[in-house]
């Protein structure tokens, strides 16, 4: 059977909410209008009656992830995914017009912008998009072939609603639990305890893992393993380590995946290793590439309709990331580089801390720290130069700046130009769930439940993939687990969540961010309540996290 893509669905949802304005801009001026049940455009009444409908609907869900995560990736005040990785452990600001929690002090304030994109990401979008399925795949107005159909959409929303009550509980702490469609302005929100949110979000997740299907052939929307390698996050976080053991475990032994350990995709004729494959265009989805890794990606479709939401759309990763390498001067003071195909036009607001680019590679033979994973070096690229083909010398070089035009370029950001080389962006799937993570997050459950042993052995299992030498079981520690996920999951993971959730940002940002660490304190492990919520909750109090 033919699925239609994400994409197109995405469309024909904005085009029914086009003609939903359209229609009342032409009936306004009918008074009988007003009277009128709306009978050919979207409105839940109408679109949620079958299963078709909710699938459009549920796109909704998978449109609003990727607009919490890359919406405006020309902003730089954290209203996207770069911030859950600067100002933590591994990433940091590197143009220094940027001030992105340079200063956790004056940064991290219940007005900032990026404190209540979040917030409002998950309680203006995916949550009541969450429970509107919720609310009509139970009313007798939904057909239904059979349970299992509903239960089936009931859990992806689920799914979104468990995965994004997570995010704020390990972003914000205590947080309200909404788990109804309001059907009047509400007033009087009260935050729940963490582990109240961490059980709601179980759930959620628990229900998902046993009605999602297996498999499925429209790449993006989500799965029982989805669920199930979630579930192992959630469950560590609550002390249930048998439980996390379990649900990882299920995801490892589906059969469905396996971690890619030969070279694989379109690009095998090209130098690289089955790292870069991983991160290569058109590599990360299953149908596409043969890979078996993927457990869920975002989809970037380049020129088709809901592939690209608004002008400027895409995946912004080597914008943001890379550095601003065109504007390095030769000896001379002369302009020597030039923008081209292989690294884009990236501009170099954000890159990777010294712990990450140098301290973590202490193994030679780690091919995830290899030339095809990590370019160290550059040469002058600009034909006209004398220096056309030399290798930039950092301590020759006129003026280089190594904070923002010269750094470790991590190449999995690297992308096809298909929009053209200075739009500095690419169209290949953002990664959001992976193996190489199940086994890591296998191996946080056998520490925590104090088997280093098997420990070890899942963590071995993906440095044997990289080729890397083995650890021994009495090295393993939260620590060693966190450097692990950083030279796997860079760029992947949400950094500041995973810190978070094990209690270990403010130790890692002082140990391993020198442009953080001086102005960190305790109290912002967590970020605080967003103040326009406080005050708009006329009815009931919040209390503002401690600190802030």
């Amino acid at each position: 059977m033919n699925y239609p893509s994400i994409s197109s669905l995405t469309h024909a949802f904005q085009q029914g909410l086009a003609v939903l304005v359209l229609l009342g801009l032409t009936c306004a001026c009918k008074d009988e209008v007003l009277n009128e049940v709306p009978k050919d455009f979207l409105s839940p009444e109408l679109v949620l009656t079958n299963k078709t409908g909710f699938d459009t609907y549920i796109t909704s869900l998978h449109a609003g992830l990727r607009d919490a995560y890359f919406f405006n990736d020309n902003s730089v005040d954290g209203t996207n995914i770069w911030n859950f990785q600067v100002g933590t452990d591994v990433g940091m600001t590197g143009d220094p017009a940027q001030n992105m929690f340079k200063d956790y002090q004056i940064w991290q304030t219940p007005t900032l912008a990026a404190v209540n994109h979040h917030w409002e990401w998950a309680y203006q979008t995916v949550i009541p998009r969450a429970n509107t399925i919720i609310d009509y795949a139970n009313r007798s107005t939904a057909v239904w072939k059979d349970e299992a159909e509903k239960n089936a959409a009931i859990a992806e929303a689920r799914f979104f609603r468990g995965y994004t009550y997570n995010i704020l509980a390990n972003l914000y702490g205590d947080v309200p639990i909404v788990d109804k469609v309001a059907t009047r302005p509400i007033l009087d929100f009260v935050r729940k305890p963490r582990k109240e949110v961490y059980a709601f979000a179980t759930a959620d997740l628990e229900f998902a893992s046993q009605w999602l299907p297996k498999s499925t052939t429209l790449e993006g929307r989500v799965v029982k393993a989805a669920a199930d390698h979630l579930l192992a996050e959630l469950y560590i976080s609550q002390g249930a380590y048998d439980k996390a053991i379990a649900s990882a475990s299920a995801v490892i032994n589906d059969g469905q995946y396996q971690l890619m350990t030969s070279r694989f995709g379109k690009y095998l004729s090209q130098p690289g290793d089955v790292f870069s494959d991983l991160f290569k265009d058109n590599n990360q989805n299953r149908s596409t590439s043969g890979n078996k890794e993927t457990i869920w990606t975002l989809q970037f479709e380049f020129q088709t309709p809901g592939g690209i939401y608004k002008p400027g759309g895409g995946n912004g990763f080597l914008r943001a990331w890379g550095p601003r390498y065109f504007a390095i001067k030769d000896p001379d003071g002369k302009t020597a580089m030039a923008v081209c195909d292989s690294l884009g036009r990236p501009v170099g607001w954000f890159r990777p801390t010294n712990y990450y680019s140098y301290s973590l590679w202490s193994d030679a033979s780690d091919i995830r720290n290899s030339t095809n994973n990590i370019r160290r070096e550059f040469y002058y690229n600009e034909p006209t130069s004398k220096y056309f083909r030399q290798k930039v010398n950092r301590t020759t070089s006129k003026d280089l700046d190594t904070m923002w035009y010269y750094y470790p370029f991590i190449r999995k950001i690297e992308g096809e130009a298909l929009s053209g080389i200075t739009y500095g962006r690419t169209f290949k799937e953002h990664y959001l769930m992976r193996l190489a993570e199940t086994y890591l997050y296998r191996a946080e459950a056998y520490l925590l439940k104090g088997d280093k042993q098997k420990a070890a052995d899942d963590i071995n299992v993906v440095r044997s993939r990289a080729k890397a030498k083995p650890v021994l079981a009495s090295d393993v520690t939260l620590d060693y687990i966190l450097d692990e996920r950083a030279r796997e999951l860079m760029l992947e993971e949400l950094r500041r969540l995973t810190l978070s959730r094990m209690g270990k940002l403010v130790e890692r940002v002082k140990k391993y961010n020198p442009v953080s660490a001086a102005t960190i304190k305790p109290f912002h492990e967590f970020f605080p309540i967003p103040q326009k919520f406080i005050d708009a909750n006329l009815n009931a109090k919040v209390e503002q996290n401690p600190g802030y």
